[in-house]
């Protein structure tokens, strides 16, 4: 952790989520937004703004609103700690309402969660030894995922009597500051602060990724950015001077004929 992280931990501000969200949410993971939004994100009041009439046929039912890796009690415990990394607020939906925890699910059930692409071979050095090799590990991000909710649950209880996603709000910020800071012990096979990147990171990703895998229902977190997400064709509104606000598509809708 830097320097200015430390100075200005991430959950000390609450009240200003979402302008972290806008500064740098979307520098974290880059698989599905890159700098796609960059232009969306801080609109002039006084910039013009007109309607595309794009056909976007959205559908109420979400299949993939199941679960494929976690259990209940750990699906509860991710469903909790992320809407405290990404709350619901006067901007729009939070985590829960995106269904975050199960796009983090779905994800840590194939090739992400068991980094079967990364190369994941030894010898492993101290992270305080080797500080420009960064975080090693012989763990894959199921198991560090698996720490992690365990040390939550730990922590809730030792601290408050009760599981994670029992306690009130506030006791569970508290407990992801400590896990932020680094002042959590996950057995010494990872750090607490790497977890907490780590789920900061997959829960910023539901947020924005294409509803096809999981999260962002029904295109909220796209919505909330004037993202126009998986457009046919821009031929109608290329050449426009104004900002052209379009109803965003999903993947799934351009396989609807």
């Amino acid at each position: 952790m830097s320097e200015q992280e430390k100075k200005a931990p991430f959950l000390d501000k609450r009240s200003s989520r979402r302008t972290f969200i806008k500064n740098s949410g979307l520098t974290v993971g880059g698989v599905v937004l890159g700098g796609a939004l960059g232009t969306l994100l801080g609109k002039d009041s006084t910039t013009k703004t007109t309607e595309a009439h794009v056909h976007s046929e959205t559908t109420t039912t979400n299949f993939n609103q199941a679960l494929m890796y976690f259990d209940k009690a750990q699906f509860d415990t991710i469903d909790a700690a992320s809407e405290q990394i990404f709350p619901k607020t006067e901007v729009g939906p939070g985590a829960k309402e995106l269904l975050v925890a199960y796009f983090i699910d779905h994800q840590l059930a194939g090739n992400w969660g068991l980094n079967t692409k990364e190369y994941m071979a030894g010898p492993f050095y101290p992270a305080e030894a080797t500080p420009l090799f960064g975080h090693q590990t012989h763990l894959n991000r199921q198991q560090i995922f698996e720490l992690g909710i365990e040390g939550l649950n730990s922590e809730a209880l030792k601290q408050y009597k009760a599981k994670f996603h029992e306690i009130k709000e506030e006791e569970q910020v508290a407990i992801l500051k400590a896990f932020e800071a680094g002042e959590v012990n996950l057995n010494g096979a990872v750090t607490s602060s790497y977890f907490f990147a780590l789920l900061k990171s997959a829960t910023i990703e539901g947020v924005y990724a294409d509803p096809l895998y999981g999260g962002n229902k029904d295109m909220q977190g796209w919505k909330m950015k004037n993202f126009p997400g998986h457009q046919m064709s821009y031929a109608n509104i290329i050449e426009k001077d104004e900002f052209v606000k379009i109803e965003p598509t999903s993947l799934n809708s351009q396989h609807k004929h």
